[in-house]
């Protein structure tokens, strides 16, 4: 090997142990687990409903409220709730659209909450919820 080949690759070694040292090239972190709490629980594909609503306990200063979504719907508005938490607004239509899709069904769904903070981590949340799809009137 020549000389300067050599020296070639001692300078690449070096920038990729520099790269690595900065993150570039290591592998990503987990998400942090969260919990969550959605409303309502019980879904109602018939129903009138226009909001669904989802909890956190991360506070609302971290969150970069436009990266959340629940099961791949995006946020709608989010806001604070009176502990300082991040509370995430959905419209009821587009989860409700899950429903036509297939990605609900009746009986028990989990859903899941995804988003990322102000410092590029991501976090992740679960909660299950049912899912019916009955007459709010009686009718059938």
């Amino acid at each position: 090997m020549s000389r300067t080949t050599s020296k070639r690759l001692s300078v690449a070694v070096l920038c990729l142990a520099f790269l690595a040292s900065l993150g570039f090239g290591a592998e990503p972190e987990p998400p942090v687990a969260i919990e969550i709490d959605v409303s309502p629980k019980t879904l109602n594909i018939q129903s009138e409903g226009d909001i669904v609503t989802v909890h956190t306990d991360i506070p609302y200063s971290q969150v970069a409220g436009a990266t959340v979504a629940l099961n791949g719907v995006h946020i709608s508005w989010w806001k604070s709730d009176n502990q300082g938490n991040f509370v995430a607004k959905f419209a009821m239509g587009a989860v409700k659209a899950l429903y036509e899709d297939g990605s609900l069904s009746d009986g028990t769904n989990t859903l899941m909450l995804i988003g990322q903070t102000k410092s590029y981590l991501d976090f992740v949340g679960w909660a299950d919820i049912t899912v019916i799809n009955v007459d709010p009137r009686g009718r059938r």
